[in-house]
């Protein structure tokens, strides 16, 4: 049955007095978990909605209009679209920490929704791809900006670094995500909204079939699906939330973490023209004052 068809049901993976637990979410908010008991979703830590760890994460560079609007000048900078992958180790759960890390200084949040594959698919069209999908979940496609200068565009300390894929708070099926709309909130200010049929370039179902045109994708693999305009850089203390409707709302907070050790070695994080242009959204050689009106707010707020 396509993942389209049937009720809306949302799973979720909690941990209750240290063990995982899947369950099912009820209409009177409780969780009700697969052993029968009902518990509070809001008193536990939540776990991705995923096999752990999944075989893959996929994630796609640019699959929204204004997004590449803003970064290319080009409502469709691609003919077709790209991707790249993030490590397991960045995987994250509703209510999880991201750590940024002393030096780097351009954390930036990409509000979006994770589709999580439900059976192995290859060699599949889109029409069918529906059918080859568990469900969807709200995601944060975290990336840290100053490395974008190195790794020959792979992303991968970019958008690879420990807990940079935050998913939940759980995994639902019984909706089309392309008939949902996508916001994102900074300290609880709405800084993305997108109507995500009328945005998106390309849908699950055909990036899906595209990957598995060469790739097998297995059950709990995960595709990140691309995010909206006006991806901008988090500080220590800020609290992120992606909302999609009918879908769910994922939070992570910011805290400071320490230097590494081995700080010294390999490419430094760099404050580059590159680097600023799509951490803030802008291309300092176009327009030079905002990159001034950038650093006065930042050394007024002490950042």
């Amino acid at each position: 049955m396509s993942v389209l068809d049937g009720p809306r049901i949302e799973r979720r993976r909690v941990v209750v007095s240290g063990s995982a637990y899947w369950g099912t979410m009820q209409d009177d908010g409780g969780l009700q978990l697969d052993d029968g008991r009902t518990v509070d979703p809001s008193a536990l830590v939540h776990l991705p909605p995923c096999a752990t760890p999944p075989s893959k994460i996929i994630a796609v560079h640019l699959s929204y209009s204004s997004r590449g609007v803003e970064t290319r000048n080009n409502p469709k900078p691609t003919e077709t679209p790209t991707y790249f992958t993030k490590p397991f180790t960045s995987l994250n759960g509703h209510g999880g920490e991201l750590v940024k890390p002393e030096g780097i200084r351009y954390l930036n949040y990409e509000g979006e929704f994770a589709t999580i594959i439900g059976r192995t698919a290859r060699n599949i069209l889109p029409e069918e791809a529906w059918d080859y999908i568990a469900g969807f979940a709200p995601a944060l496609d975290m990336g840290a900006q100053d490395f974008r200068d190195t790794d020959q565009g792979s992303m991968l300390r970019v958008k690879g670094m420990d807990g940079f894929c935050p998913i939940g708070p759980g995994i639902v099926s019984g909706i089309d995500p392309r008939k949902e709309t996508l916001r994102t909130y900074r300290n609880g200010k709405m800084v993305q909204e997108a109507q995500i049929g009328d945005e998106m370039i390309w849908g699950p179902d055909y990036m899906i079939a595209d990957i598995a045109r060469y790739i097998t994708l297995l059950p709990g693999d995960i595709i990140l699906t691309g995010t909206p305009a006006h991806s901008r850089s988090l500080d220590p203390g800020d609290m992120v939330e992606v909302e999609i409707s009918n879908m769910g709302r994922l939070a992570s907070r910011v805290v400071a973490g320490p230097r590494p050790r081995a700080d010294g070695i390999g490419h430094p994080p760099m404050d580059t023209p590159e680097v600023r242009r799509v951490a803030l959204g802008f291309d300092e050689r176009v327009r030079p004052d905002l990159l001034d009106n950038y650093r006065a707010a930042a050394e007024a707020s002490g950042a």
